[in-house]
């Protein structure tokens, strides 16, 4: 039977879960329903619809991983399938956000940079040829993983034993830790790149403000809005890497799968609290969202005079 801090752990997941689904699922439903409404889909939209999708999926995986780590905790690190799953809707949640810093970069800032200016125009095959690029880097994960599998195979067999591992499944395991991090260290960079471009381009506008006073600062809010949505996804993909190489190092040097608990907890901040973030960030969701509130408002008026 689980004990009283495992079932806190499972309640909190299970809330986090929750409200993950109900920020991605919005995300989807909105730009499903406008798609049936207008059959073009814009770019934006197909971005946030695929990143919105796969964390969801992500979302599925953390809860199922969260009651095999308490009530079958012995499976938790052998189970390829669910591991080839989770690698799947990892890569593509991270490149789909990576793709939406880039495409933010490309519609907001300014440049009169004759390659700028190209790969504007050309931003659709842009988001194209990294998400296609980035199947090679998702193999090489794929392959992580079979070499994960079979290491964690090997030291739950020692672990039942009560025994400590060899040296060399320590430094095999270091060395599939350090791969991982030079996979996501990739996607992390071209973001912090869209980032210092964002800020470059947002100072260069305010200088030309200043300049001419009577031009509109319209681009300025963009510039902002944007950066605050890069920002926010690199926070949260720091935390979120962090805790998955955090998870392997506490088993290694604990031996101890409960230790994974806490450090569970952090990994769906990235899907479940960025959803909200990209929300208020696009006029189109906010706006939904808005309207949402208001009908549910209004809704709970109507109904609390006839309950009394």
């Amino acid at each position: 039977m689980p004990s009283g801090v495992e079932n806190t752990f499972l309640a909190e997941v299970i809330g986090e879960f929750m409200t993950g689904m109900l920020g991605n699922g919005f995300i989807v439903l909105v730009n499903c329903i406008d798609w049936v409404k207008r059959p073009k889909f814009s770019s934006a939209d197909c971005i946030l619809t695929g990143l919105a999708s796969s964390r969801i999926s992500q979302l599925w995986k953390m809860l199922f991983d969260s009651f095999v780590l308490v009530l079958w905790a012995h499976l938790y690190a052998i189970d390829k399938l669910a591991k080839n799953f989770w690698t799947l809707s990892n890569h593509l949640a991270t490149w789909f956000a990576t793709c939406l810093s880039v495409f933010c970069l490309f519609k907001v800032a300014s440049s009169s940079h004759p390659c700028f200016t190209w790969l504007r125009w050309q931003i659709h095959r842009v988001v194209l040829v990294l998400l296609m690029g980035s199947l090679f880097l998702l193999f090489l994960n794929f392959e992580l993983v079979d070499a994960f599998n079979g290491v964690w195979t090997n030291v739950y067999k020692i672990y039942e034993r009560n025994s400590t591992w060899p040296s060399d499944v320590s430094k095999t395991l270091y060395l599939d830790m350090l791969i991982f991090t030079f996979i996501c260290l990739i996607p992390f960079l071209l973001s912090l790149t869209s980032l210092l471009c964002l800020f470059l381009s947002l100072m260069r506008h305010t200088r030309n403000l200043q300049l001419s006073p009577s031009s509109k600062d319209f681009s300025i809010e963009a510039h902002k809005r944007a950066m605050k949505m890069v920002m926010s996804f690199l926070l949260l993909f720091m935390v979120h890497v962090s805790s998955i190489l955090l998870t392997g190092w506490v088993f290694l040097k604990l031996q101890k799968h409960q230790a994974n608990l806490v450090v569970m907890l952090t990994l769906t901040l990235f899907p479940s609290g960025h959803s909200f973030i990209l929300i208020l960030a696009n006029s189109k969701l906010r706006q939904n969202a808005l309207g949402l509130l208001w009908y549910l408002n209004c809704h709970l008026k109507k109904v609390k005079p006839l309950a009394s």
